[in-house]
């Protein structure tokens, strides 16, 4: 029997995954990756002797990323070296600086000595997100294609858990009194793009995770995730083609029968896996009046993510300051708000610096520092200008950052620098209306109500990424990818299953 051919569009850390599964198992493999490099959003790029990661700068949950490794058959460790990082990260308020450990008792005592009478909360939440994400992760981990999926034994056993009808400000609210301590276990919900005041309470595990699981490093950066798969697919024998671009998916009779790349080659196969960024996809890879749900109309009616404004800076300076530094805006709420809500530039923004070289000296010269700074905004829904106001919020950054900061001295020292704005997000890399984080995760937009792995609309069309179930956030997107592999595995019944593989993706525990 012929193998099955599988196409994936886009080399993101999703749809390698899900190519380093399939062909691991024999399928005929197939990655186009429109850019002249693998990782999508996590990727890489080189500022003179500066290296910088584009996108996501926190792993956590690296045994997610190992079972995945060891489904292909392969040791994570021979691949990537991670590092952990402790503590995790340094937040910074006008009066207090937090820097939490999973260390539990560790962090106990730092809470209590910065948040008095909050220590014993925080154990009552650690215990507490410990069985929620016992009872969410089936949900996160199998594929919702029917509504019919909400009245399964492992949805109703999830169902209080959900937290529904409160935000994850709130669940923080019945553990922590103190509104700088809430404040530090709610900013995971910008993961999502989303307020902590608006993103559904089911999210209060993301910061468990990081306190359960730990943030880590892979030295030279998360780009070396991709770059591991890719050499992974290869390995295997399949094909991982960078630089072609695939300009349509190829129909008939709403079944997808092949792709039309950039330079106009036709290439058919059995299934096609798009990881692009979904309604840049749909908007750009598909004939108008092809889709009813997620048509160009439907599209632009969705919720969608906040944006980031992005600064990469070569420094002529070591900086010995933490890894991970996240500075709150004096009126935190007001800045989510004006990101979210009335989609303006705020004049206080809360902003995000990542200082990688203090672990990982090989991202920079000797004595010199790459640091990332992001700055969460509005997407481009908010019709900001950007040309006309970047150069003016680039130095409003620069200027808190040296006030509510270490980081003493960064102007005068840069020696190269990348700006990305939403607007690059969106002309640039191909990220709809800039939203960096994809689609919202309102429970609108969430499980089976999300663009589905085995996507409704056309036949053999698998999804992976942030944009389907179960969303954004990397591991999140690992475990989109499991479940699209796993999915394409079970409807070819011919295919021979990798032991590890069943029991690790949930295949037996699926009904």
């Amino acid at each position: 029997m012929a193998r099955k051919h599988i196409v994936v569009v886009g080399a993101g850390p999703g749809g390698l995954a899900a190519a380093m599964l399939l062909v691991s198992q024999g399928y005929k493999v197939t990655v186009f990756e429109k850019q002249p490099y693998v990782g999508g959003r996590t990727s890489s790029f080189q500022l003179d002797d500066y290296t910088f990661d584009l996108g996501p700068t926190f792993l956590s949950m690296p045994h997610i990323l190992e079972e995945l490794f060891e489904a292909a058959g392969k040791k994570l460790e021979d691949y990537l070296s991670l590092v952990e990082l402790d503590p995790m990260y340094e937040l910074r308020f006008s009066d207090v600086i937090f820097s939490p450990s999973r260390n539990v008792p560790e962090t106990r005592k730092k809470i209590e000595e910065l948040f008095p009478g909050n220590g014993e909360g925080y154990e009552r939440f650690m215990k507490h997100s410990d069985k929620k994400l016992d009872a969410l992760m089936p949900l996160l981990q199998n594929r919702h294609s029917s509504l019919l999926d909400y009245f399964r034994l492992r949805t109703l056993r999830a169902l209080p858990q959900l937290s529904l009808g409160r935000s994850l400000y709130d669940v923080l609210g019945d553990f922590f009194t103190d509104e700088k301590l809430k404040l530090a276990f709610t900013f995971q919900s910008k993961y999502l793009g989303m307020s902590p005041w608006e993103c559904p309470g089911a999210f209060s595990i993301l910061s468990y995770m990081e306190h359960k699981y730990g943030v880590f490093h892979p030295l030279g950066g998360l780009n070396q995730i991709p770059k591991a798969m890719a050499k992974v697919i290869k390995e295997y024998g399949g094909e991982v083609v960078t630089g072609v671009g695939v300009k349509k998916l190829l129909t008939k009779d709403r079944e997808i029968t092949g792709v039309l790349l950039e330079d106009g080659e036709k290439v058919h196969c059995d299934d096609v896996i798009v990881n692009a960024d979904f309604a840049h996809a749909m908007t750009h890879l598909l004939d108008d009046g092809l889709l009813k749900s997620y048509s160009k109309q439907q599209l632009k009616k969705k919720d969608y993510s906040c944006s980031t404004f992005m600064l990469y800076l070569g420094v002529n300076k070591e900086f010995k300051l933490p890894h991970h530094t996240i500075v709150f805006a004096d009126d935190y709420k007001k800045n989510v708000e004006e990101i979210t809500k009335t989609k303006v530039l705020s004049d206080n923004p809360s902003i995000y610096i990542q200082n990688a070289c203090v672990t990982d000296p090989t991202l920079a010269p000797e004595g010199k520092s790459a640091l990332y700074i992001l700055a969460p905004v509005p997407n481009n829904t908010s019709l900001i200008e950007w040309e006309k106001h970047q150069s003016e919020f680039r130095q409003l950054v620069l200027e808190q950052i040296e006030s509510r900061t270490e980081f003493k001295g960064l102007q005068e020292n840069i020696e190269v620098e990348k700006m990305i704005t939403p607007l690059q997000w969106e002309k640039d890399l191909f990220v709809y209306e800039g939203a960096t984080f994809n689609l919202s995760h309102r429970l609108k937009q969430m499980m089976y109500f999300r663009p589905h792995n085995k996507f409704q609309e056309l036949k053999n069309c698998w999804l992976v990424g942030g944009g389907t179930h179960p969303g954004s956030g990397l591991p999140t997107i690992f475990e989109s990818a499991r479940i699209t592999a796993n999915s394409i595995l079970q409807e070819n019944k011919t295919m021979t299953v990798h032991p590890t593989f069943e029991e690790r993706t949930g295949m037996r525990g699926a009904q």
